[in-house]
């Protein structure tokens, strides 16, 4: 049964991360050069929660907070959902679809490992049917 770090081994552990006292606007650029969706939120060397997309959006458009002028230490996800590098990928599918969550950081005795998206998830999945039906039309028709 894969796992997080069956997934972590295909993609990578790099990590796009940004300290807590960073501004909005600090991290949205971050994200923007680094083209992704989330960022984890670290003190020091300390995880400490998750800034998304949807945090901006909820936590400060809709409130009408100046990005420029607002921590993300103050409209970060804390606590954060996170799974273990031994977590199975269907739990990590499950508690994802249960927390309405799409990024999850895989972390154990406080060390970031990685982190997983609902994307990955799919793609890996896809990824193992291919190679299913891959074999199963050499077996139906053999060789071609």
């Amino acid at each position: 049964m894969p796992t997080a770090q069956t997934l972590l081994d295909r993609k990578g552990t790099d990590v796009a991360t940004v300290d807590q006292d960073a501004t909005v606007l600090e991290a949205a650029q971050i994200m923007n050069e680094r083209r992704v969706g989330a960022l984890v939120c670290t003190a020091g060397e300390r995880v400490v929660g998750i800034f998304t997309e949807r945090d901006i959006l909820r936590r400060v458009v809709a409130e009408n907070r100046p990005p420029a002028n607002t921590r993300v230490g103050d409209v970060m996800t804390t606590p954060m959902a996170c799974c273990k590098r031994t977590t199975s990928l269907a739990a990590c599918r499950a508690l994802m679809t249960k927390k309405r969550i799409r990024h999850l950081p895989v972390v154990e005795d406080g060390v970031l490992h990685g982190i997983i998206s609902s994307g990955d998830i799919l793609a890996s999945e896809v990824a193992d049917q291919q190679d299913t039906i891959e074999y199963l039309h050499e077996y139906l028709y053999g060789r071609a």
